[in-house]
């Protein structure tokens, strides 16, 4: 039986496992790998969420990524039978416009900042958020904790500052990195580290799902 490890593990939870409903933005680094294990759980109703083509630069660190030039989306939903998919690129106005109402988690998976920020505005009761894993090589250091309160990441700070501009003053969990960005200037990525984020995504999703 597929899921019979899980069922095992889980308990009469898994039925809230297999009925929920998540849209997960961006399918990249890090949110291909919370896809892959939401999908492996038994989550049944996913749909993602992505505008972006694979690159060969993608091939270090993002699943699919051997379709060089094909849209992320269209790839995985291949890959994963049964997900939903929007080939979209992931704006304020679209968010604005997009019914979440049927959702009961969102998952941003996602790097742009306005992004990021107009999807906490609409959706934070339901929202867990991915910071930033690029420069870094400890995926032990991976924690999950309230967005006004992580450390040594930039990128969050960033988050957090215009989160503040934009009169929000919530709070939603994130998965972030607590070890300090190495002092390169490109963004450099290992894939046990972005990997890492989106199973600690995907940790953070079943544990909503089943416990709180």
């Amino acid at each position: 039986m597929r899921f019979q490890r899980c069922k095992l593990l889980f308990g009469n939870d898994f039925n809230k496992i297999k009925n929920a409903k998540i849209i997960l933005f961006g399918v990249g680094g890090v949110g291909s790998f919370c896809l892959d294990a939401l999908y492996r759980t038994g989550v049944k109703n996913i749909t993602i969420v992505d505008f972006d083509k694979y690159e060969i630069t993608n091939q270090n660190r993002q699943i699919g990524s051997e379709a060089i030039g094909k849209n992320k989306t269209e790839v995985l939903s291949t890959l994963y039978p049964g997900i939903s998919y929007i080939t979209h690129k992931v704006t304020k106005d679209w968010i604005d416009n997009f019914n979440f109402n049927s959702y009961n988690l969102v998952i941003d998976a996602i790097d742009d900042i306005p992004a990021k920020v107009a999807l906490a505005l609409k959706t934070y009761t339901k929202l867990i958020s991915s910071c930033g894993g690029a420069k870094r090589i400890d995926s032990t250091l991976i924690n999950i904790n309230d967005i006004w309160k992580t450390t040594n990441d930039p990128f969050a700070k960033k988050f957090r500052y215009e989160l503040k501009k934009s009169g929000f003053k919530d709070n939603f969990d994130v998965v972030y990195s607590k070890e300090l960005p190495k002092d390169i200037k490109d963004l450099g990525s290992f894939v046990g580290v972005t990997g890492t984020l989106g199973l600690a995504l995907a940790s953070l999703a079943i544990k909503k799902l089943t416990i709180f």
